[in-house]
């Protein structure tokens, strides 16, 4: 089985990094930023219904309902640059919801869904519709790690178990965006600084953080990318799993090379950090997916026991 991409999806992958550059990068990020500690987060309604025009939200809804007809594989390829955009709003939840709540294919709706426990909400003062819900509750407004993550408390639940894998999927894929992105970061400052005279990328101590950072996102690739022409359920609670590790702990180790310039308001590195901490706890958790993963052993060790 080959987890290549194509070169129709190399395309699709060059041509969403080409839009986002444009339309979202890092200078419009840092003004989401600042503007977020003046007025508060909030979705860039323009930004999403350029994004649906791009069929962003559209790209898994058959050609007959107005999609593009693609499947999870090519999701995860674009969602994959959205993480390492860091783009902001409730992406997932939206793209899930195309076909299903109004104006969510073209982006002229905003979804948000029941993804996190507690219950909390990400983005509810800015949705149209709450995935798994029959109306948007009201909620309590809870302090947010990520500057361009609010979140809320709500009383309601709702029920999200027919999205989980696939949201859990594509969730994985932004946090494999991150963690790429986050290794690029580091190997440029570190090709960048000097001390003593020569870039700090020479010495033993950086290469290994590098390295390392590397070596966990290439896994993780290889396990979303299989996790996506699979579809299996135990792969996709590996590839969260591993996708989530990548981007925390690529972000810490990338905040070690840059030192005390990572820990600055201005850098990006601390956004990629908090990033990847809220989505952790999206769509399945580190322990919802070892609960999985276990029981799929298990099942399989009985089966092997009964058969022998």
């Amino acid at each position: 089985m080959d987890f290549q991409p194509t070169e129709d999806q190399q395309h699709l992958r060059a041509g969403v990094r080409g839009l986002l550059a444009g339309r979202y990068g890092r200078e419009a990020l840092r003004a989401s930023v600042d503007a977020s500690a003046e007025a508060g987060a909030g979705v860039d309604r323009a930004l999403w219904r350029e994004l649906g025009e791009a069929g962003f939200f559209a790209l898994r809804l058959p050609e007959a309902e107005g999609g593009v007809g693609l499947g999870l594989p090519e999701a995860v390829l674009v969602f994959e640059e959205a993480g390492r955009a860091l783009v902001p709003g409730p992406l997932v939840a939206t793209h899930l919801a195309a076909g299903v709540v109004p104006g969510a294919a073209a982006g002229t709706a905003v979804v948000t869904a029941f993804d996190l426990d507690g219950p909390l909400v990400a983005h509810l003062g800015d949705a149209d519709a709450v995935l798994g819900a029959a109306a948007v509750p009201a909620g309590e407004p809870v302090r947010s790690v990520d500057p361009l993550t609010p979140l809320h408390r709500v009383a309601a639940v709702g029920d999200v178990s027919a999205y989980r894998d696939a949201g859990a999927l594509l969730t994985a894929a932004l946090q494999l965006g991150s963690a790429l992105r986050t290794v690029e970061l580091a190997v440029r400052y570190a090709g960048e600084r000097e001390q003593f005279g020569q870039p700090i990328g020479a010495f033993q101590a950086v290469k290994h953080l590098c390295a390392r950072m590397l070596v966990r996102a290439e896994v993780a690739r290889t396990a979303v990318y299989a996790a996506a022409v699979t579809g299996d359920p135990g792969e996709v609670a590996a590839a969260k799993l591993l996708a989530d590790e990548a981007a925390v702990l690529g972000a810490r180790d990338c905040l070690q090379v840059h030192g005390g310039m990572g820990f600055t308001w201005e850098a990006d590195v601390h956004l990629h950090l908090k990033r990847a901490w809220v989505r952790a706890e999206q769509w399945r958790t580190a322990a919802q997916a070892e609960e999985l993963l276990a029981g799929e052993l298990l099942g399989s060790a009985g089966s092997a026991g009964s058969a022998g």
